[in-house]
């Protein structure tokens, strides 16, 4: 999803009542130092340093400086210091934190999102939470729709996992990656993230109109079952899109454990 506006559409998308719920369900509290791994824009980074006050410490990590550049100029004056790292090399120069958070991350690591969890573990503290939230069947959760344009998006998620190592179904995988990890007191808790029924409002038409975009511009995806290829397909998909009758989800994943003591 890397693009020019990809920050900005995390920044619209990330509901703030949502991160909280979870934060605090995973157990974040007041003093805890914190990691938020692949912060984004540097929205949910700033939301979790209110969670921790007061004498809590937040830092917000990602691989891309476009991001950290953007999360700097928005959120760094709330407190919060951003770093730009890869989750999938060493943090061992990094401090040992309380709780560390990772929320919709390893959906673009199929092929090693268990050894970043593996590696992200090394930087908490024994008896430290470490918070894992990403979705499931992701884009593929729709009803109304024509039988060549859900073939069709079955079809290019599927070339996403075998050309560009995402992954659609890591949701369903969380607790399996902390429990192979010995992780203690794992909880899982499974909630809608898209709902979209009735009227399409503003958020969800530009989030899921600029996801195809990109994806379009970057994969060399045939959509043989259009005559028009893409630009036939994406008319289809809005006009299913915007009918008040479609009826859209996807389910979130949130899976928490506590690292063992000894």
């Amino acid at each position: 999803m890397e693009n020019e506006e990809e920050a900005f559409r995390l920044d619209i998308k990330t509901n703030t009542k949502v991160v909280e719920q979870q934060a605090l369900w995973a157990g974040i509290k007041p003093g805890m130092h914190v990691a938020d791994m692949c912060c984004g824009s540097g929205k949910v980074t700033s939301i979790l340093h209110k969670l921790v006050q007061p004498g809590g410490v937040v830092i917000g990590f990602d691989g891309s400086e476009k991001r950290i550049e953007y999360a700097k100029e928005r959120y760094n004056d709330k407190g919060v210091t951003f770093k730009r790292r890869d989750i999938r090399k060493s943090l061992g120069d990094e401090e040992m934190f309380d709780f560390v958070w990772m929320r919709f991350a390893l959906e673009y690591y199929l092929s090693s999102s268990f050894d970043i969890v593996k590696n992200v573990t090394k930087i908490i503290k024994p008896g430290g939470i470490l918070c894992l939230v990403d979705l499931d069947h992701n884009c593929l959760g729709h009803f109304g729709i024509s039988p060549r344009l859900e073939r069709t998006l079955f079809a290019v998620m599927k070339y996403l996992e075998e050309n560009t190592d995402f992954d659609p179904y890591v949701g369903r995988k969380l607790y399996s990656f902390l429990y192979d990890l010995d992780y203690q007191d794992i909880n899982v808790n499974v909630t809608a993230h898209h709902l979209i029924f009735g009227e399409l409002n503003d958020i969800d038409a530009y989030n899921w109109t600029k996801k195809f975009e990109v994806i379009s511009k970057k994969v060399n995806f045939n959509y043989e079952e259009y005559d028009g290829g893409y630009e036939e397909f994406l008319g289809e998909f809005n006009r299913f899109f915007v009918n008040p009758r479609r009826f859209t989800y996807t389910p979130v994943i949130c899976c928490r454990g506590r690292k063992p003591v000894a």
